[in-house]
């Protein structure tokens, strides 16, 4: 199975450096039409996930117009949502600096969590328990190409706990409208080392998945 991570297109908050997480904005005009000409290069994908958040779906619109009105095929999965950054919501750094609670996050390299947000940890648990329901999906719609339109967040939470070869979370970094090609190279029901990377217990299942990267999309 061929699975594309895209991140959504640039929103003003993104121009603006902002910590856009539950603010509900759309993308920028110019980048859906960047992005349609982006999308031409991909093939239509045999079903396709996405955060409800707004710029997720305009985004995916923009990439795959064909899917457009939905059919079946496209699947939104609210865990997929980013980070919600409390208190740093919709703020950039400017607008931060000299704040205590923002400067003890910028000295624990990002491993604290955000003032009346999320923990960083529960935040990456949530986006990788997701994304293995997203793939039971796919699996038993016997889909071979699917598309993830999420956040950038949610890419390194997932890229983190499933890719080959392994990196840290901050590693998988990327820039608006690009992501990954992965390939689903592990698919399993259960693991024998629950400690390893890569094995997610959810509540439903125990679930093992590797992703090899083919590509990163810039």
């Amino acid at each position: 199975m061929k699975l594309y991570l895209f991140r959504h297109g640039t929103t003003r908050g993104n121009r603006e450096h902002r910590y856009v997480g539950r603010t509900d904005e759309g993308i920028l005009a110019s980048e859906k039409e960047r992005l349609r000409q982006k999308g031409r290069l991909f093939p239509p994908p045999d079903g396709l996930f996405a955060s409800p958040s707004r710029r997720c779906l305009e985004t995916a619109q923009a990439l795959y117009p064909s899917l457009f009105p939905p059919k079946g095929n496209i699947i939104l999965e609210p865990d997929l949502r980013e980070m919600d950054f409390g208190e740093f919501e919709y703020k950039n750094y400017q607008e931060l600096d000299g704040n205590p609670a923002y400067q003890k996050y910028l000295d624990s390299g990002g491993t604290t969590g955000f003032p009346g947000g999320e923990e960083p940890e529960e935040f990456r648990r949530r986006c990788r328990e997701a994304f293995c329901r997203c793939v039971r999906t796919a699996q038993e719609h016997q889909w071979e190409t699917v598309v993830f339109a999420v956040h950038g967040g949610t890419i390194m939470s997932i890229m983190e706990g499933f890719a080959e070869p392994p990196g840290g979370y901050f590693e998988y970094q990327v820039q608006n409208g690009c992501g990954y090609l992965t390939e689903l190279t592990e698919y399993g029901r259960e693991a024998p080392e629950p400690e390893a990377a890569g094995v997610l217990f959810s509540p439903e299942e125990m679930i093992s998945i590797k992703l090899t990267i083919e590509e990163e999309i810039r």
